[in-house]
């Protein structure tokens, strides 16, 4: 079954949510190590794992960008 392929202007905006989102992961991972407050760290923890989650699935539109 083909799925549609996306338009350009959606390509750019995965293109720029995956920037966004891979900043968002780094800062909250370097962040980690000079927090001591063990709150603050598990919500940063958190959106680690969201991140990553998001980043997967935006891995997964990539395959219908048309243009390579």
């Amino acid at each position: 079954m083909n799925q549609p392929a996306l338009a350009p202007h959606e390509t750019m905006e995965i293109h720029e949510l995956m920037n966004f989102k891979t900043i968002c992961l780094a800062k909250s991972k370097l962040m980690q190590g000079i927090v001591f407050d063990k709150d603050l760290k598990a919500l940063m923890q958190k959106d680690v794992e969201q991140s990553m989650q998001a980043i997967r699935e935006l891995q997964q539109l990539y395959p219908k960008a048309p243009i390579q």
